[in-house]
Parts: structure tokens; C-alpha cells; sequence
């Protein structure tokens, strides 16, 4: 059996897998890992293309679109390589990517996962978005990046190019020890996509597992690729997806103080976009909030869980700042304002 499965979990992907694949399989050495491409019941012609391209790699076909998060559970069960690399299909990957990353891990065994560098695929000397050099979390359970404060994306001028213990690493492309991940539960297939590796994360830096951003290893991500920034079904699962995360694993200290405040946050943002004339996107705030609250019953099994599993302390990876009031207010841009 080889090292590391990177996996891809494609949807109607044709496009991206034409144009990232051949990176792909340029820059993953061949005797330490195989590409396994799952597909979630796509409707193009992804398998066609796949088959006549690329016959010697394997396809792993479900049978409906399970998202990204039950995409890839049901793909890992038949996954037992001992480290699985999960990576988008658009992403264009560098020379030494996956080396550098497992190299890291195989000398690092106290480390559970790890991601690379991500900078902006359309705009080469800025991060991207999803992930950028490593993720963090807010007082109130909003993600931010080194490299990324909400919608304000630095330019990468090494400033973050040391190896760095994160709280959460990007679903983009994530190195992770297979058995941690089906040790801890995987993703929560609930969430179907967006911050599902964030909850998945959380989970394991709370249960004492360290995770670390190692920008030697280097990816293009295109992102957005399946969802506009201004889908209203982006909307609907972020807000959904944070709160269920933020329950799922917010210390008890802390809980009570957070769903507090980020009803009058969610309520500013239902504001905010229907005065920008985005009455979709309101909507959708609202629908996620009700969905919530609709799955509360659940959400406190899994946290009743999540918690006996716990290290009993806040880690340091989440800020006791507001990312909201220091981005708005004060006009922070960076993440070492932020932090400072």
C-alpha cells in the first residue's frame, strides 16, 4: 500500500478536472501516493473524460450528490492509506506540495493535520479566501486567516511563511492522519458544505490534537468554483453551518454569552443585506437561523459528546477580540492587527 490517497471529491467538475488535473498528477510522486477521484453522481461527462484520460487512476462512484462533507466520509471509508490528502478539484498544485507537507508529518508525529500555503489562483501574489496561511476563530465564532480578516485579502509578501499551530486548516486542501479522521468522526455530513472542515477541526484541537499551516508546500486555489460569493445557498449554509459548529464545540463558559450576541450580529447582517438589496441572501439568514434551532436536539447530543472528549480549557487559538467591531470600527485589515 502507498503512503497518502489525495483525494478529489468531484461534482460536475469536467472543466476543473481538465485544467488541474494534469498539475496533479505532474507533481504527485507516483510511488508515494495514489489520486483517487470520488464522484458524486455527476451529471456531465467528468467520468467519460476520466476514463479515456486518465484510465490508471482510481474512481470511487456514489450514488447521489452527498456534498463535500458526505462526499468524502463515504469516500474514506474505503480509504487506508495513512495519511489522506482531501484537495478541491480547483486547485493547481507546485512542485514538492505533497512532499514537503508529508515529510513534515512523518517528522512531526505530534501533528494530526496540516495545510499548505494557499494563494488566490486568478491573483498569484494575494492569498486566498479559504484558507490562506492557516485559520483562526473569533470571540464569537467567525473564521479568519493569516492573510485573510473577513473580505479583506492581503498580498503574500512572505509575511506568514513560518510554520504556524492553527485552529482550523482549509478543506481546500488537508493533509490528515487517516485514522485521526475516522477516529474523531470525519466531517458532519449535516453541514453538506462550507466551514464542515472548521467544525471537523475544532473537534480535534479540542481533544488535544495539534494542527499547523506549513507554507513550504505551496497550492493555487481558484475558489468559489460551485458557489458564487453571493449565493444565497452559500448564505443559507454558512450562517446554518457556524452556528451548528459554534454549539457543537464552544466551551460552556463561553456558549450562552456567544448565541447571545450573534443574534443581534445574524439580525445586523439580515439588515445590512437588504439594504443592499439582496433580499435572497436576508432570507436566507433567516431560514438558516430556523434550521438551527429546528436540529437543537441533536446539535446537544453531539455536544454532550464533543464535550466528554474535551481537554477541559479555551484554547488559545480562538481570539478573545470581535473580528466584527475591530474590521468595521476600528478598520483593521490584517491579521497582525488583528493579533496585535
Amino acid at each position: 500500500m502507498k503512503q497518502v490517497a489525495v483525494v478529489i471529491l468531484n461534482w460536475d467538475g469536467q472543466k476543473l478536472l481538465e485544467r488541474f488535473l494534469p498539475f496533479l498528477v505532474k507533481y504527485t510522486p507516483s510511488d508515494m501516493a495514489d489520486i483517487i477521484i470520488a464522484d458524486n453522481a455527476s451529471t456531465d461527462d467528468s467520468l467519460l473524460f476520466l476514463e479515456q484520460n486518465y484510465p490508471h487512476l482510481r474512481i470511487i462512484k456514489l450514488d447521489k450528490n452527498y456534498g463535500f462533507a458526505g462526499g468524502y466520509n463515504r469516500a474514506l471509508e474505503e480509504i487506508e492509506h495513512p495519511y489522506t490528502v482531501i484537495i478541491n478539484s480547483d486547485i493547481e498544485v507546485t512542485e514538492d506540495w505533497l512532499t514537503n507537507g508529508i515529510g513534515y508529518l512523518e517528522s512531526h508525529k505530534e501533528v494530526s493535520a496540516l495545510q499548505p500555503k494557499i494563494l488566490s489562483y486568478r491573483s498569484k501574489h494575494k492569498f486566498e479566501y479559504a484558507g490562506a496561511s492557516g485559520g483562526f476563530m473569533d470571540i464569537y465564532g467567525y473564521p479568519y486567516c493569516r492573510g485573510r480578516i473577513l473580505s479583506f485579502v492581503e498580498e503574500d509578501r512572505g509575511q506568514y511563511d513560518d510554520a504556524c499551530d492553527v485552529l482550523w486548516a482549509s478543506g481546500a486542501c488537508l493533509f490528515i492522519r487517516t485514522s485521526i479522521y475516522k477516529q474523531v468522526g470525519g466531517f458532519d455530513d449535516f453541514f453538506f458544505a462550507h466551514q464542515e472542515e472548521i467544525d471537523l477541526c475544532w473537534r480535534m484541537v479540542n481533544r488535544g490534537h495539534r494542527i499547523v499551516c506549513l507554507p513550504t508546500s505551496l497550492v493555487y486555489h481558484v475558489g468559489g468554483a460551485t458557489l458564487s460569493k453571493e449565493s444565497p445557498r452559500k448564505t443559507f449554509l454558512n450562517f446554518r453551518n457556524n452556528l451548528s459548529m459554534i454549539y457543537k464545540n464552544m466551551p460552556a463558559a463561553a456558549l450562552n454569552r456567544v448565541l447571545f450576541v450573534r443574534f443581534f450580529l445574524d439580525h445586523l447582517s439580515i439588515l445590512v443585506f437588504l439594504l443592499q438589496f439582496q433580499p435572497s441572501n436576508a432570507w436566507a439568514v433567516i431560514r438558516a437561523r430556523f434550521a438551527f434551532y429546528g436540529r437543537i436536539k441533536t446539535l446537544k447530543l453531539q455536544r454532550k459528546e464533543n464535550l466528554l472528549l474535551s481537554l477541559p480549557h479555551l484554547s488559545a487559538l480562538i481570539s478573545q477580540k470581535s473580528l466584527i467591531f475591530a474590521f468595521y470600527l476600528r478598520k483593521v485589515k490584517t491579521f497582525a492587527q488583528f493579533r496585535a
